[in-house]
């Protein structure tokens, strides 16, 4: 995992893409991945994350994630 990582980071160097766009497309991703792993329950994420929900809340917000879980459509009678 620790190669893979340094090998994103010098290709991110490489590309010239700035400390702080590379922390907020990070930030963005992983907080992505997780809701999706947890069916976009947000408190399970922020667990997950080790923050509280109030805090995944605008962090969403403020990355434009506003992430909403699918929910299976019921069969008509």
């Amino acid at each position: 995992m620790k190669e893979k990582l340094e090998a994103l980071v010098l290709q991110m160097i490489d590309q010239e893409i700035g400390f702080e766009d590379a922390c907020v497309e990070f930030e963005r991703r992983f907080i992505r991945k997780v809701l999706e792993k947890v069916n976009g329950n947000k408190s399970k994420a922020a667990l997950t994350l080790g923050i509280h929900r109030n805090t995944l809340s605008r962090k969403i917000g403020e990355l434009g994630l506003d992430h909403q879980p699918r929910r299976r459509r019921r069969p008509r009678r």
